[in-house]
């Protein structure tokens, strides 16, 4: 079955079915890369400790969404 076929096909669903379809697409998609969570997992601690001693600056949130 072609792809625009088997998209036809799936617009007749059921939107609950739709939705179970999508999920599973975007589930099978999603790989989180180990090692780029590890990065970003150690710049959240080293943004952290440079914020409990000073050296990083922090901005009320209402200043940066501007309530």
């Amino acid at each position: 079955m072609k792809s625009q076929e088997l998209l036809k096909e799936v617009l007749t669903l059921k939107p609950q079915d739709r939705f179970l379809i999508v999920e599973g697409i975007l589930s099978s998609l999603d790989h989180p890369d180990k090692e780029i969570d590890e990065i970003w997992g150690n710049e959240a601690v080293a943004r952290l400790q440079a914020y409990r001693i000073g050296k990083l600056k922090g901005f009320p949130m209402s200043e940066i969404f501007n309530d």
